[in-house]
């Protein structure tokens, strides 16, 4: 898959780009106490939705962005709602792109299928929305910072670009933010991760996914799974600021993602940012709590349930230590004079030489059993050498590459 030519990519860009109206909302959304206690405590609050209607139904004053992924845009498609854009977007590509192959051709369709979602989003909110890259570019440097930055160019005002944590990722997200394009680097599981990514890419957001981070405790019997994903997030928002106020050009703040139920929205109450999926708030908001019950929780106060004759337990307490070996190793690589000319290959092989066990070398075999296991890996069929944080992030992203392959297969039976 190569570059796309500049006219072609022009194209492209006419087919998704919508002006947007510089008007307010037209609708007056309401404000909400609970939710205004939260951005009282310092959490910034978006919902975790592609699905315009159903956003509408749940606005409030104090939610300031929105995200979409490739499973949320694949719901939404599935739907049908893009059917008209898909075939006016085939349509208008027919004669243009008649060099591309049909992945290829996909690929563009999807890119604008994309951008169209998020822009009825921003259309209707006047908001940032975090529009996420193909899965297919996840382990390449150039086509990543190339589709970042056309995403950006769609809507520089509102667009955020969402790049998985892979290392590949992590380069083009530094190549990306030096040119002051704002990156949502996601699929993050642990402190570590997420130290190792603001010290070296310095993206506007990192994530943790927290709710997989109970849900693969529970379902592996490695303990009750609660309070293991809040524990992990509590202590990567410490991380995160040592970063910050330790190093002045970083910037990056947390993101807690995959919030499973109103509890764990109390829980990180003042937590830079919140993406709460409409579920998860409607809970919070009925959950009979008053404004001055919500209060700032310390890493520190949560205890994890683990079992201790299980052979993962251990590898669980790593996700939220950062400890001095490791914030020694990343100094040692941060005071390399060639990180912009790194290749992921290059990046794996020094987190190896110092001892980092952040990137497996999974074999394509390995990537199709965990597709098949889904968002939540079966961990006895896994060595224990492999580190916790990293098989979660690939079963995350090949979880993304699932429901990507089903909105592929949409937008592929509009083709001829």
């Amino acid at each position: 898959m190569g570059t796309l030519s500049k006219d072609l990519s022009e194209t492209v860009h006419r087919i998704a780009f919508q002006d947007i109206r510089p008007d307010k909302p037209s609708n007056q959304y309401p404000s909400d106490p609970l939710l205004a206690r939260l951005k009282e405590l310092g959490s910034e609050l978006w919902i975790d939705t592609g699905d315009l209607e159903l956003a509408q139904s749940i606005w409030k004053t104090e939610l300031t962005a929105l995200t979409t992924n490739n499973t949320l845009a694949n719901q939404v498609v599935q739907s049908g709602v893009m059917d008209a854009v898909i075939q006016e977007t085939v349509d208008k590509l027919a004669e243009a792109a008649s060099g591309l192959s049909r992945e290829e051709l996909i690929m563009e369709v999807g890119f604008v299928i994309n951008c169209r979602i998020a822009l009825r989003l921003v259309e209707a909110f006047k908001v940032k929305v975090s529009v996420e890259l193909h899965p297919a570019i996840s382990r390449d440097i150039e086509k990543s910072v190339e589709y970042g930055k056309r995403y950006f160019a769609v809507c520089p005002d509102y667009f955020i670009v969402k790049v998985p944590l892979t290392p590949e990722g992590l380069l083009a997200t530094r190549r990306i933010r030096q040119e002051n394009i704002p990156v949502n680097l996601t699929l993050g599981f642990s402190a570590r991760q997420n130290y190792l990514a603001a010290r070296l890419a310095n993206p506007n957001y990192v994530n943790v996914f927290l709710g997989r981070l109970n849900a693969v405790v529970a379902d592996n019997s490695a303990g009750s799974g609660e309070w293991v994903g809040e524990k992990v997030t509590l202590h990567t928002q410490s991380a995160v600021e040592e970063v910050r106020n330790n190093h002045a050009a970083v910037k990056t703040r947390l993101i807690a993602a995959s919030i499973r139920n109103g509890g764990q929205v109390a829980t990180l109450a003042g937590l830079d940012v919140q993406t709460i999926p409409p579920k998860a708030m409607k809970e919070f908001q009925e959950s009979g709590r008053t404004p001055d019950q919500i209060q700032k929780t310390e890493g520190t106060a949560l205890n994890p349930e683990l079992g201790s004759g299980h052979d993962w337990s251990a590898r669980v307490a790593k996700l939220w230590d950062v400890d001095g070996d490791f914030r020694k190793s990343v100094d040692r690589l941060m005071a390399r004079g060639d990180l912009d000319q790194m290749s992921g290959f290059d990046l794996i092989r020094l987190c190896e030489d110092s001892g980092l066990d952040l990137f497996h070398p999974f074999t394509g075999q390995d990537l199709n059993k965990i597709q098949d296991d889904g968002k939540i890996p079966k961990l006895a069929d896994w060595s224990g050498a492999i580190a916790l944080d990293d098989l979660m992030t690939q079963s995350a992203l090949q979880s993304f590459t699932r429901d990507q392959n089903a909105l592929d297969g949409r937008i592929a039976s509009f083709l001829k």
